[in-house]
């Protein structure tokens, strides 16, 4: 901003504060047009970087397959074809498909009982493999996670989450304790950090849920924790494809395997993370294009008020106009008085319409419990189109002013 154009703004501010009602009433559609797009493109940017989270959590180069759930007398009849999910499965896998990198192997445990000392809790057990933290990008908090030669030793240990620890220790240390599931003790020796989101499903995808489940080596769950008779050996494996694989093109290789291996039986998932960020990004797309829309159309309205509030100055100060160009002022002072004006009415409406943004969107999150991410990109495209709608729709009123007859203005009533 130059400094010819500072006292225009200036004089702009004591006319907006000489007519303060209708001065509100102008900015009142700035305000709440600009404030909804802020806080609907605050929402949806923390529901995006909350989702990309949640696929990173499922490992963008893994390939997820889980056992599906029957009824007993659908489990009977699909266990005449398949023995459902297994270790030999993993390993043709790992033996046949070149682009497979690295595996991890999950077994749901069906509890009676989890307890401790200090406490007692509803808690999932999982027996997993050791490099299950290392494909679903779990970090330990204390202590340490679970090792290849805790699964040779079928040892009796377990990794914890952090709402599991504090449901069965009452915010007591941890690791180096001892608890009971069902009947089997387990020493613990990690726990692990809270997760980054809350939700334990993505899309009809399980995922997460950590926090609360406790993790026992793959070995001992299967030597030392029984499980229903016609269950899978394992309910989830994750396959790690090479860099550069096409995970579409891996995922149907590692389908036709796993068909030819279940004898067709479909008591499967495939679920591939990298199609599923795909697919969320182009929801938010969408998402974004409404928005843009949405904000378009607010942006238009609050602008059509600004031009009818300028133009109802233009006639209001026909006079004043009058005077400005008989004392000398040009056409060019006149219409840069009357943009300034429409300049600073939009600048002061997006700036306070931001600032509501902000506020609603913390509310609405506060309130829904949806994660809110503040975008930066956001609140300066926002201000920026503001500051184009005041030039823009005030560039008609000014040129009216302008073209004024001096004369006739000051013989005006």
């Amino acid at each position: 901003m130059n400094n010819s154009f500072l006292p225009l703004v200036l004089d702009a501010l004591a006319e907006m504060a000489a007519h303060k009602l209708r001065t509100m009433l102008t900015l009142l559609g700035m305000i709440f047009g600009v404030g909804a797009v802020i806080a609907m493109l605050n929402i949806g940017e923390g529901a995006e970087r909350q989702a990309l989270k949640m696929i990173d959590s499922m490992g963008l180069r893994n390939l997820i397959i889980e056992a599906k759930q029957f009824a007993d007398d659908e489990l009977n009849e699909i266990r005449q074809e398949s023995l459902g999910l297994t270790m030999a499965d993993v390993d043709a896998a790992r033996q046949t498909l070149p682009f497979v990198e690295d595996y991890s192997a999950e077994r749901h445990i069906k509890t009676q009982s989890v307890y401790s000392d200090l406490g007692s809790a509803d808690l999932k057990v999982v027996g997993v493999s050791d490099s299950h933290f290392r494909l679903s990008n779990m970090q330990v908090q204390t202590g340490r996670l679970l090792t290849e030669q805790d699964d040779k030793n079928v040892s009796q240990v377990a990794v914890i989450g952090a709402n599991a620890a504090e449901q069965l220790f009452q915010g007591n240390q941890a690791v180096g304790q001892y608890l009971k599931v069902n009947h089997l003790w387990l020493e613990v020796v990690g726990v692990l950090n809270n997760p980054f989101f809350d939700k334990d499903e993505f899309q009809g995808v399980k995922i997460g849920g950590d926090s609360a489940r406790i993790f026992v080596p793959l070995s001992t769950s299967m030597k030392k924790l029984s499980s229903p008779a016609l269950a899978s050996e394992l309910d989830l494996v994750k396959l790690k494809i090479s860099e550069g694989t096409d995970p579409i093109v891996a995922a149907k290789a590692v389908s036709h395997l796993f068909k030819l291996r279940h004898g067709e039986a479909d008591d499967y998932q495939l679920v591939i993370p990298a199609a599923l960020l795909a697919q969320q990004k182009q929801t938010q797309q969408i998402f974004n294009i409404v928005m843009a829309c949405v904000a378009g159309i607010s942006l238009l309205v609050g602008g059509i008020g600004i031009m009818n509030i300028m133009l109802a100055n233009v006639l209001e100060r026909t006079k004043e106009i009058g005077l400005l160009r008989a004392v000398g002022a040009t056409q060019k002072n006149i219409k840069m008085q009357f943009i300034a004006e429409s300049f600073t009415i939009s600048v002061l409406g997006g700036l306070l319409g931001i600032a509501f943004g902000l506020i609603l969107s913390e509310v609405i999150g506060f309130y829904s419990g949806w994660a809110v991410s503040w975008s930066i990109m956001a609140i300066g495209l926002s201000l920026t189109i503001c500051m184009a709608v005041g030039i823009g729709f005030g560039v008609y009123p000014a040129i009216k002013a302008s073209q004024l007859n001096p004369i006739d203005a000051l013989h005006s009533d």
